[in-house]
């Protein structure tokens, strides 16, 4: 177990070294995302400076709903480190039979439905400076058009390892 613990130590600090040569921004990151009505993992891929793709798989009571997002980044609060983005995407997913939570009302369903609907995005996100770590806080407003049409509003938490 000592041997172990000691070559975990190792690997973290190369790889908390190994990120303090590059710059406070990041290319790629994957992590895990917890919101409201999903949890679950995502990875966000920048194209340029400010122009990122997002993915997320959700997992929720009964289903689970694929969502992908288009995101703008910049600067906020003069603060080295912290992003203003916004931006747009899609979800697809499916539920089973149960209880589907929503903003305003849940609803129940008395068998499989599919999800499907447009997703907007709003949020902050601080990259920590000597650490590989990203957090994010964010809005994602959806318009569920399969089994609605209804508005939704899930906030969102989000842990990211960046490289």
């Amino acid at each position: 177990m000592k041997k172990i613990s000691f070559i975990a130590f190792i690997l973290c600090s190369f790889l908390l070294i190994a990120n303090r040569s590059q710059a406070q921004d990041y290319k790629t990151a994957a992590g895990v995302k917890f919101g409201g009505y999903e949890n679950g993992f995502s990875v966000k891929h920048f194209l340029d400076e400010r122009t990122a793709l997002e993915g997320i798989v959700g997992i929720r009571s009964h289903g689970a709903v694929l969502t992908g997002l288009y995101e703008l980044h910049q600067p906020a609060f003069n603060t080295a480190g912290l992003k203003f983005y916004y931006g747009f995407g899609a979800h697809l997913g499916s539920i089973g039979k149960g209880n589907y939570r929503t903003f305003g009302n849940d609803q129940y369903y008395d068998s499989n439905h599919i999800l499907l609907g447009a997703d907007g995005v709003l949020g902050l996100e601080y990259k920590i400076a000597d650490a590989p770590i990203a957090v994010s806080l964010d809005l994602n407003p959806r318009l569920e058009l399969a089994t609605g049409p209804f508005f939704d509003l899930a906030p969102g938490l989000g842990l990211k390892y960046t490289f």
